[in-house]
């Protein structure tokens, strides 16, 4: 059976791939049909997956590579990479997007988009899979763009609401920086090694034949790509705006897709990058600083989204740390732990929303007593989030912060580390936040209680607040199951599985530090106390410590003014130095060429007078001309 799935493998793209398709085709006009086909190809998906993860654990892999077209001399191929990483981060990407689409199911309910909705929803966990199983930069690239394309169309799902829309454009424009980074570094990895296989590339890398200096400029520009699709620091602003599309949107965004390809990216060329001492301290020095600012912000965020989307990026900024500081390990587990605890988070948001119709938590609280399920789910997202033992970011938080604070060989190195540790309380105390203001307290919504985050009045009022349908809290449950146990893949208690798993006989098994794990876990719980003291026991006044650090404040709220700072460049430097290079090409480049054009224009003009048509006037003319050639002669000589 295992060999049937590897063979089979082609299926996972083409399934998700086929409900597109069908929908686009057939199924428009019959919405729940249009659902129903997105379900079946994504489940089918995530069935064959699970085949293959088994098959992998059982030794198997796939590499298949076929001729796409010849140009002179070079080869263009496409094909299927099926390794321990490809197997992982495919279960993380079918199984999280299966439960996006049932949870949607209720979510856009009445919505007059519903099919065009599944079927981008389609394209888009087709466009994520085809970049995970990508075997080289060329078909990655492909896929890249075509999941950046998926989340422009769903970011701006509700294109006739303007915020929408411009956060669409926001996220796509943003996005494009780091991309061409990203096309300049495959480019210059393909000129100096003649291929753009993953495998092919790391050979050449390991044969010691390039300057160390070309591979860390390809790799930092490789990174350029991961900085923008992760929402990396500087290019992290499109990420909370694109807030604006559909809740489960934003859960798949989060959790298995476009935020997720940029670590993956970096994952899976990591020969590269570890061939790079300066590369590596580049991605965990920008992983850091992620970390926390995106940190940082959400202590001070209301809208429960927006909480969920600074926490995404911190989290991400967690990953690439990790990576940076050689533990690939650590970054992988984060990743796959992460997709599980976030998707969950994000859709008990949504659960939220759809029961209030607000996602401002100044405009609700005490749900817990009216939305037990979605509490309890929402709770185990934010412990294992916070990184609480022994929810599932424990674990790979303990394998990020021990493999940072453990280079003693580099002090800056264990400073980021430190770092970590601080983001790890800050991370306890705005998700802390973000629970008790929403369940906890006088029961209080917005009357009346209205359509869901979307704007557009795609719902009826509810009239008064109750738990989400089934078809969004089965989900929900779902969801907390790994977000509460995939952590111990990594533990002892389970033969630390996921380090064998990927990386093999060289995987050497270290024991959970002890101090590394009971420091972090009291700076966490440092952070939950503090919460609590503040927005339950009330031991604390958030406003009176908003009045004291008002200025801190009033950046964090304005977001470090980032967003305003890239507007002025924008509209002094970028659009002012259009106007100039305008006035330049009207003025200069034109009035040059038009006044060759006006000069020409009046020597014909005053030319056309000799022009007469009489034969004695042409005559004297000749006569004149004689007379001048004779006198300028007699004076020559």
């Amino acid at each position: 059976m295992e060999n049937i799935f590897l063979a089979n493998a082609w299926l996972i793209l083409a399934l998700p791939f086929a409900a597109f398709l069908g929908i686009v085709a057939f199924t428009l006009g019959h919405k729940r049909l249009s659902g129903y086909l997105t379900i079946a190809g994504v489940g089918g998906a995530f069935l064959v997956s699970v085949g293959v993860l088994a098959a992998v654990t059982a030794g198997g892999s796939v590499h298949l590579s076929f001729p796409w077209y010849v140009l002179g001399e070079t080869h263009f191929e496409l094909g299927l990479l099926i390794d321990p990483l490809t197997a992982i981060m495919l279960i993380v990407v079918t199984g999280v997007s299966l439960v996006v689409q049932i949870y949607s199911q209720g979510y856009m309910h009445g919505d007059p988009g519903y099919s065009r909705y599944f079927a981008f929803m389609a394209l888009f966990t087709t466009s994520m899979l085809g970049l995970v199983l990508a075997p080289n930069f060329l078909q990655l690239y492909i896929f890249w763009e075509l999941v950046g394309l998926c989340s422009y169309l769903l970011i701006g799902f509700w294109y006739r609401k303007p915020e929408a829309a411009a956060a669409a454009k926001k996220a796509f424009i943003t996005t494009r920086l780091g991309d061409l980074g990203l096309l300049i570094g495959i480019l210059l990895l393909y000129w100096n090694t003649g291929t753009f296989s993953f495998g092919g590339i790391a050979q050449v890398i390991a044969g010691h034949t390039l300057p160390e200096g070309l591979i860390t400029t390809a790799a930092v520009l490789v990174f350029c790509g991961a900085v923008g699709k992760s929402a990396q620091f500087p290019l992290h602003v499109w990420l909370p705006d694109a807030m604006e599309g559909p809740t489960p949107v934003s859960a798949l965004i989060h959790a298995a897709t476009m935020v997720a390809a940029g670590v993956y990216l970096v994952a899976r060329v990591f020969e590269i990058f570890s061939a790079s001492p300066t590369a590596m301290l580049v991605v965990a020095v920008i992983g850091a600083i992620t970390a926390f600012l995106a940190a940082s912000m959400g202590l001070v965020m209301t809208d429960i989204k927006r909480v969920m989307a600074y926490s995404t990026i911190s989290q991400l900024g967690y990953m690439m740390l990790a990576l940076g500081v050689g533990s690939y390990l650590g970054g992988v587990t984060h990743l796959a732990n992460h997709a599980f605890f976030k998707a969950l988070l994000f859709l008990g948001a949504g659960s939220v929303i759809h029961a209030t119709g607000a996602q401002d938590m100044d405009e609700f609280s005490g749900l817990g007593s009216k939305m037990k399920i979605t509490a309890g789910t929402l709770l185990v997202g934010s412990l294992s989030l916070a990184g609480i033992f022994p929810f599932s970011g424990f674990w790979s938080k303990d394998e990020i912060l021990a493999g940072a604070l453990q280079r003693t060989d580099n002090p800056l190195l264990v400073f980021l580390g430190l770092v970590g540790v601080l983001v790890a309380g800050m991370t306890a105390f705005y998700i802390a936040r973000m629970w008790l203001r929403t369940f906890t307290g006088e029961f209080r919504t917005p009357a009346p209680a209205g359509a869901h985050g979307g704007g557009h009045g795609s719902h009826e009022g509810h009239g008064s607040v109750h738990e989400s349908p089934w078809v969004m809290t089965v989900p929900l449950i779902a969801l907390a199951i790994p977000a509460l146990l995939s952590g111990l893949l990594g533990s002892d208690l389970t033969g630390q599985w996921y380090g064998h798993f990927l990386e093999g006989a060289e995987f050497h098994p270290e024991s959970l530090n002890p101090l590394v794990a009971g420091g972090s876990t009291i700076v966490t719980l440092g952070g939950l106390f503090l919460a609590w003291a503040t927005y339950s026991k009330k031991w604390i006044s958030a406003p009176a410590v908003q009045r004291q650090f008002s200025g801190v404040h009033r950046w964090l709220v304005n977001k470090y003014y980032l967003d305003d700072l890239y507007l002025w460049l924008i509209r002094r430097v970028v659009i002012g130095g259009s106007d100039a290079f305008q006035w330049f090409d009207l003025h200069i480049v034109d009035g040059v060429v038009n006044g060759v054009g006006r000069t020409l224009a009046a020597t014909g003009s005053a030319l056309r007078e000799f022009q007469t048509g009489r034969v004695q006037n042409y005559g004297l003319a000749f006569f004149g001309g004689v007379v001048i050639v004779v006198v300028f002669t007699v004076f020559l000589r």
